[in-house]
C-alpha cells in the first residue's frame, strides 16, 4: 500500500532540485509505500532535463508529470493531489528538503495515532548561518501554538495554534488525503492565480479535521532566498494577502469552533498581521496614473480585516493590552489607522 505521497511542484529551481529530492530518496523505506510525485510547471531552466537525469539515476524512485502550460504553483500542487494515491499528502517545496528521519518520524505517528494531521517545525536553511540567525532561533522554528507529542480531537485547537504563530505554509502539515476529497465534487483545492495560497487554503484543510498531532521536531528545511513572496511585494499580492482568510471567516460563520475564545484571537491576531503586511507595502506606493489612491487601497485593506476578523480592532487592541502585548498592539493600531482616507 502507498501510505505516503510527497508532492514536488517544480519551476525555475535547477540549482536546488536535486539536493531536495536526494534528501527524500536517502530515507524512502525499502519495502516502499511512498510515492514521490515531482511535477515540473513549463520550467524556462534546466530543471526539466535534470528531471529526467534524476529519474534514471533514481529508476522506479520518482514519478514525474508536466504541464502543458505553465499554470503557477497552485496548480502544480492541485493537479499532483490529483495523481497522488498515498492515504496522506506531504507538499515539498522544491528548494527545500527533508531533514534526516522526518519519514520514519511520520510513519511511526501514523501508524501509532492515525492523525488526520500531522504538524511539524522547521529550520531556516541558508547559505551562511550567522550567530545573528542562530539567535533568533533559526535553527528550530515552531510551527504550532497548542499541545505536542499527543492525539488532540480538537478542531478548534488545531486552528488557533496554526493561526498563532502564523505559520500557514503547507509543508509543515501532512494531510489526509481524503479531507481534499475529489476536485469535481467541490473538494478542496488551491485558488489558481493567486499569492498566498497556503494561507488562504490550510486553514480549511484544518476545518475539515478531526484529529491532529504536533510533533515538535524540525523535518523540514526552509531555504531563504531573497525572491521570496515577501522580499517581492507587489500591489496585487498586497491585496491577496489581505483577503487570504477571507474563505476561513466565510466557512466559519455559525459554527462552534468560533465560540473558542483561544482560536477568536488567533484569528484576529492573524487578520492583523496580514493587514499590517499589507498596509506596509500599500503605504510605500507611490501612486500612478490609473491606479487607486494609497487612501482607497488602505480602506480596502481595513474592510478585509473587519470581514475576516472576528474581533473588532478596538477589541483586539484590548485583547493585546490584557495579555501584554504592548508592541503587538502599537503596531497593529498605527498600521490599522494609517492612510486615513483623503
Amino acid at each position: 500500500m502507498t501510505w505516503l505521497s510527497i508532492l514536488v511542484p517544480v519551476y525555475n529551481v535547477e540549482p536546488y532540485l536535486e539536493e531536495c529530492l536526494a534528501s527524500v530518496i536517502a530515507q524512502l523505506p525499502a519495502e516502499g509505500g511512498v510515492q514521490l510525485l515531482v511535477l515540473d510547471d513549463c520550467s524556462t531552466d534546466g530543471s526539466w532535463a535534470l528531471m529526467q537525469r534524476l529519474d534514471a539515476r533514481w529508476p522506479g524512485r520518482l514519478q514525474l508529470l508536466r504541464h502543458a502550460r505553465n499554470g503557477g504553483l497552485s496548480a502544480a500542487r492541485n493537479t499532483m493531489i490529483d495523481a497522488a494515491t498515498g492515504d496522506y499528502l506531504w507538499f515539498l517545496d522544491s528548494d527545500d528538503k527533508l531533514l534526516p528521519g522526518a519519514i520514519a518520524g511520520l510513519r511511526a505517528i501514523v501508524q501509532a495515532h492515525g492523525p488526520d494531521v500531522v504538524l511539524c517545525d522547521f529550520e531556516v536553511w541558508r547559505e551562511r548561518m550567522r550567530l545573528k540567525h542562530r539567535l533568533r532561533g533559526e535553527r528550530h522554528r515552531r510551527s504550532f501554538d497548542g499541545p505536542a507529542g499527543r492525539l488532540v480531537r480538537d478542531r478548534g485547537a488545531l486552528l488557533a495554534g496554526m493561526l498563532m504563530t502564523g505559520e500557514l505554509h503547507a509543508w509543515s502539515k501532512i494531510s489526509r488525503r481524503a479531507l481534499w476529497g475529489d476536485a469535481d465534487a467541490g473538494g478542496l483545492r488551491f485558488p489558481v492565480g493567486r499569492y498566498f495560497e497556503d494561507m488562504a487554503t490550510m486553514p480549511l484543510m484544518a476545518l475539515r479535521a478531526d484529529s491532529f498531532f504536533y510533533e515538535p521536531r524540525p523535518w523540514v528545511a526552509y531555504r531563504q532566498r531573497g525572491s521570496s513572496i515577501l522580499a517581492t511585494m507587489t500591489v496585487p499580492k498586497a491585496l491577496d494577502q489581505s483577503a487570504a482568510l477571507l474563505p476561513l471567516a466565510r466557512a466559519l460563520q455559525g459554527r462552534p469552533e468560533l465560540q473558542q475564545g483561544a482560536l477568536r484571537l488567533a484569528l484576529a491576531h492573524q487578520a492583523a498581521r496580514a493587514l499590517t503586511g499589507a498596509m506596509r507595502h500599500v503605504s510605500q506606493r507611490r501612486p500612478e496614473v490609473g491606479q487607486p489612491r494609497p487612501q482607497e487601497l488602505a480602506e480596502r485593506l481595513r474592510q478585509d480585516f473587519r470581514a475576516a476578523s472576528p474581533l473588532a480592532p478596538e477589541e483586539l487592541a484590548r485583547a493585546y493590552l490584557r495579555r501584554g502585548w504592548w508592541l503587538r498592539r502599537r503596531k497593529f493600531l498605527r498600521w490599522f489607522h494609517a492612510l486615513p482616507a483623503a
